[in-house]
């Protein structure tokens, strides 16, 4: 048994431990938002946080995320309310098919929880390693540089 935090709450998954990360969160815990691509961590459809780190967990094998924190685009909004890179992406109209959203996304997340006021070429070298087939990059790099101005506007706000 492998005992984490999913979204804020306290889980126990009883799956083999080398199961990778990505089934039990879909699979066990019936979080379908982030998806399979690759299946050999190379295209982002499958990032998650943990311990606030984006992950490919599609080869991340489960016994990994013993009493860590795992977080999924589930576990981004505040309630109803969106997180502000999601916004930014309604904003911008970046989705197409939408595979890759869920792995831009938390991606992008991270980058902002780190670096909160990142230029474009720091936003493209983050999100180098997640693909879109639709090729919505200019959109997707506008979405996050907005999100980060809507950030600071929330900090300075406070």
């Amino acid at each position: 048994m492998i005992t984490f935090e999913l979204n804020g709450k306290p889980v126990t998954a009883e799956d083999p431990p080398d199961t990778p990360l990505l089934w039990v969160i879909r699979d066990t815990f019936k979080l379908k938002g982030s998806k399979f691509g690759c299946g050999a961590g190379l295209c982002g459809a499958c990032t998650m946080h943990v311990d606030g780190q984006s992950s490919r967990t599609c080869v991340l094998p489960l016994s990994s995320v013993e009493g860590k924190s795992v977080k999924t685009i589930e576990g981004i909004s505040d309630g109803e309310r969106l997180h502000p890179v999601q916004e930014a992406w309604v904003n911008h109209s970046v989705p197409q098919c939408g595979y890759c959203q869920s792995g831009q996304v938390m991606t992008a997340v991270a980058l902002l929880d780190a670096n909160p006021s990142p230029s474009p070429q720091e936003v493209e070298s983050a999100l180098s390693g997640n693909l879109c087939r639709c090729g919505c990059y200019p959109r997707i790099k506008a979405a996050v540089l907005s999100a980060a101005d809507a950030l600071k506007a929330t900090e300075t706000a406070s």
